[in-house]
C-alpha cells in the first residue's frame, strides 16, 4: 500500500517537512539522492519530494520514474534560488495529460 511521503534534500531544506509527518532523508550528492529513491520506491512511499538542487543532476532518474504509477517523484524548491524545475516539470505533465497549458496559458 502506497500511503507514505518523503523528501529528499539537504538538512535545511526538509527538516520542516517533518512536522507535517513527512519522512525526510538527508541527501548532498546525485548518488546519494538515486540510491535513496531506489530505495523508497520498494518501500510502499505514494510521493517523494527531491529538492530541485538534486533534481536536475539526475534526469535519467527522474524520467524512469515517470514511467511507474507509484512513487511519484516531484522537484520542489529549496532554501537556494528556484531553478523553475519543479513548475517546469508539473507544467508538462499537465499539459500532457490534457493537451492544453492550463497553468501559464501559452
Amino acid at each position: 500500500m502506497y500511503n507514505k511521503i518523503a523528501v529528499i534534500g539537504d538538512k535545511d531544506s526538509v527538516l520542516a517537512f517533518k512536522s507535517v509527518g513527512a519522512e525526510v532523508f538527508d541527501s548532498s550528492t546525485a548518488d546519494e539522492t538515486r540510491a535513496l529513491i531506489k530505495k523508497l520506491s520498494q518501500g510502499g512511499y505514494a510521493v517523494i519530494f527531491v529538492a530541485e538542487n538534486l533534481a536536475e543532476q539526475i534526469p535519467d532518474t527522474l524520467a524512469k520514474c515517470k514511467t511507474v504509477t507509484f512513487p511519484a517523484v516531484v522537484p520542489i524548491p529549496t532554501t537556494e534560488q528556484s531553478s523553475g524545475l519543479g513548475m517546469q516539470g508539473i507544467k508538462n505533465d499537465v499539459e500532457k495529460a490534457i493537451g492544453v497549458d492550463i497553468i501559464f496559458n501559452k
